[in-house]
């Protein structure tokens, strides 16, 4: 008799006491969305664009930290980066961190035949990349600016 009593009380707030149980575990899965995943993925998406808009003559950090300037974009995921005079490193594209400077775009596009469109060979097409101050001259903006300096 005292058991069908335990069992009639239970059945009638079970169902409102067991939606109730589950509220802050949703309330911690749209914090958690709002607060890590939604910006982990807009991070992701502009890194994704950054990779995809390299070219020839962009200053780039390679996730070692070696800063180095595009010399060639492969057709595949490899790049070829100048890090000193003379010395070359194919890395991928996926290892570019950041860009540092990025270069003009050539003045009118490609034909098919390699030229541009004002007639010149693709080759001998000049970029310019931004000079990066010394410490000589004035403080760097480059790489201290990405650890917090000033």
């Amino acid at each position: 008799m005292f058991v069908s009593t335990a069992y009639a009380q239970a059945a009638d707030g079970a169902g409102a006491a067991g939606l109730m149980s589950f509220l802050p575990l949703i309330l911690i899965f749209v914090v958690f969305y709002f607060l890590l995943i939604r910006p982990q993925q807009k991070k992701l998406k502009e890194h994704k664009s950054m990779l995809e808009a390299l070219r020839r003559g962009d200053r780039v950090v390679t996730g070692g930290g070696i800063v180095g300037t595009i010399t060639k974009v492969g057709t595949d995921d490899e790049l070829v980066v100048e890090i000193a005079e003379g010395v070359r490193v194919r890395v991928l594209r996926s290892t570019i961190n950041m860009v540092l400077a990025k270069t003009e775009p050539a003045k009118g596009g490609r034909t098919a035949a390699g030229a541009t469109a004002d007639g010149k060979d693709a080759e001998a097409v000049e970029t310019t990349v931004e000079p990066v101050q010394d410490n000589a001259t004035g403080p760097s903006r480059g790489i201290g600016k990405m650890f917090g300096r000033k």
